[in-house]
């Protein structure tokens, strides 16, 4: 009941339409219901002998209708037509209200998703936020479509009733009892089929988040072979989450297996007593047992519809949690400030860690601008978390990162990005041509934007000879490309809109010594313009650089050779990172 409230305060206008349609359908029903009595007295020899049909033959005649078995028919089919038709746009209203639902679900997740902090963002498997896209955002829309079916029957069975109760109120009542006794005995394969969806829910996040995993890398797996062990633990999940069903159907095939006997039985004995007991009149009797019948059965029916929404709400409850948990941790947009970029950006006494791993103690530098600068320094040092704090992923504990004098805190975040060019560690390509993968969806870039920013990376060489060019698809993951392909498509993607600020994450770890030449002289020409950051171990990259910071024990020491390329200094840190042979001398 909690999720059909919760449905109705979230998307309250499309809830009250379908609620009024449906009234409107169940006023209609109700009043063509009432010659139904008059009629079978009429079809047997009169009404002298039922009260409620005086009544309502009275009412007849007093609209100008008179109670012949023509007319009577005529207001039963005009009602079931009108309510028919009722009935047709409250369920398409029904339809579009899911399609809705599961757009709403959707947007409102991926937002809170983009918007949070990206420390949260790095918790998150990647796995488990497509499901709640995809198969969660489903499954709670068409929670919304069962809800308004509990609604439908519901209003239904309050028609039936209203009617009944104004030729038998005993037998009525009686026979709401005995329902609703049924539906609480009843009641327990409903909370079976609710665990039941939630182990389900539960199951499908966990099969999901995993599978991401192992396709992600699976080319590993299998040169190693190890792709059975894998395999097993899919196998291991797809099998719990198979018995969840098999407890879910069991539970909704027991629910109705159950009803139909019990509800013969019901019948019969409502019969008895009508007859025998209460003794009412044939017409009386016989439109008791057809008015109890569908109460009765509607309760059974909307019991059904009320299990099949209690199998599907965890998933509307568990992608509700995920959008309020990333909403929670959303990131702090304070500034409003304009950036610049004209003078320099300078890291001031800044302080940072990961709990009690401290990775910056009172860290000084200084960046001019249109400058080549390299950031090196042993694995884990904090190299990729000094470009996250640049670019406002992470927030100094304590200094000051300023951008032209101004603290970083103060300015626009989101215009201060749109100044940046990053190129992460990881090159990830999505399964779709290289001109998409450099624009990105960008509206304001074109096919041209994406030319200049190849000829930048020292990509378009190779992307012309394509048989289709920037229409070629590069596989998942960029599989069909080598990985220096993959990574100079990366830095035209980071080119692509002409940013200000260019932050590369190792640009070169997957290029041969030719490619990372035209990389490194790339960017000597790019930074006549822009202002770039590189953090590498490559040597290459390492002499290109104008300026050279070295990383360690949280602090940072500067090295500036006269060119960028010839100093014995820089040499020598290029050289302690490149990897030598064990137990052999330096050549």
């Amino acid at each position: 009941m909690r999720t059909l409230l919760t449905y109705s305060m979230v998307f309250p206008r499309r809830s009250a339409y379908v609620l009024m349609a449906l009234l409107a359908a169940g006023v209609a029903e109700g009043l063509s219901l009432t010659a139904l009595l008059p009629l079978l007295s009429t079809a047997i020899g009169g009404t002298g002998d039922s009260d409620i049909g005086r009544v309502i033959v009275s009412v007849l005649q007093k609209v100008g209708i008179e109670p012949t078995i023509g007319a009577m028919l005529l207001i039963i089919v005009g009602g079931m037509l009108v309510k028919s038709l009722i009935l047709l746009l409250a369920n398409r209203q029904v339809g579009y209200t899911v399609a809705h639902v599961a757009t709403t679900l959707r947007l409102e997740l991926i937002k809170a998703l983009l918007a949070s902090r990206w420390q949260y963002y790095l918790r998150q498997p990647i796995g488990s936020l497509a499901n709640s896209v995809a198969t969660e955002a489903y499954r709670a829309a068409n929670g919304f479509e069962h809800s308004a079916n509990v609604l439908a029957l519901a209003m239904q069975v309050l028609v039936y009733t209203v009617v009944a109760l104004f030729i038998s109120w005993q037998a009525t009542l009686t026979s709401l009892v005995i329902g609703l006794l049924l539906l609480l005995v009843l009641h327990r394969l409903v909370r079976a089929t609710r665990k039941a969806g939630s182990k389900q829910t539960h199951l499908i996040r966990h099969l999901l988040t995993y599978l991401s995993d192992v396709l992600s890398s699976v080319k590993s797996l299998k040169a190693m072979a190890r792709d059975n062990v894998a395999d097993a633990i899919l196998r291991d999940q797809t099998q719990q989450l198979e018995r969840a069903t098999r407890r879910e159907v069991m539970s909704r095939e027991a629910l109705m297996a159950l009803q139909e006997p019990i509800l013969a039985a019901l019948t019969a004995s409502g019969l008895y007593l009508a007859l025998v007991i209460w003794e009412l009149s044939l017409p009386e009797v016989m439109v008791m047992v057809f008015l109890l019948t569908r109460v009765l059965g509607l309760l059974n029916k909307t019991q059904r519809r009320y299990q099949q929404l209690v199998a599907q709400e965890s998933a509307y409850w568990a992608m509700r949690a995920a959008t309020q948990e990333a909403q929670a941790a959303a990131e702090r947009t304070t500034g409003t400030l304009q950036p610049t970029l004209q003078q320099e950006i300078s890291l001031r006494h800044i302080d940072f860690d990961y709990g009690s791993k401290v990775i910056f103690r009172d860290l000084h530098i200084d960046i001019p601008v249109k400058s080549f600068t390299t950031i090196t320094g042993t694995s884990g040092i904090g190299k990729s978390t000094l470009l996250d704090l640049l670019c406002g992923l992470a927030e100094p504990k304590a200094g000051e990162i300023l951008i032209d004098g101004v603290p970083l805190q103060d300015i626009n975040l989101r215009l201060w990005r749109r100044m940046i060019g990053y190129v992460s560690q990881e090159t990830i390509l999505l399964h779709d041509t290289i001109l998409n993968n450099i624009l990105v969806g960008a509206p304001d870039l074109d096919a041209g934007d994406a030319e200049r920013a190849l000829h930048q990376a020292g990509a378009w060489d190779f992307v012309s000879a394509l048989p289709e060019g920037m229409r070629t698809v590069v596989g998942e993951r960029g599989g069909l490309l080598s990985g220096g392909q993959r990574q100079r498509i990366a830095i035209a993607r980071a080119l692509a809109h002409q940013p200000s600020f260019l932050l590369l994450d190792e640009p070169t770890s997957a290029l041969d010594p030719h490619s990372e030449q035209i990389i490194c002289e790339t960017l000597q020409r790019l930074a006549e313009n822009l202002t770039i950051i590189a953090v590498s171990h490559q040597p290459a990259v390492v002499t290109a650089a104008h300026t050279v910071y070295t990383l360690s024990k949280g602090t940072a020491q500067r090295l500036q050779p006269g060119n960028g390329a010839d100093s014995p200094a820089l040499l020598d840190i290029a050289s302690d990172h490149a990897w030598q042979p064990p137990n052999r001398k330096r050549q």
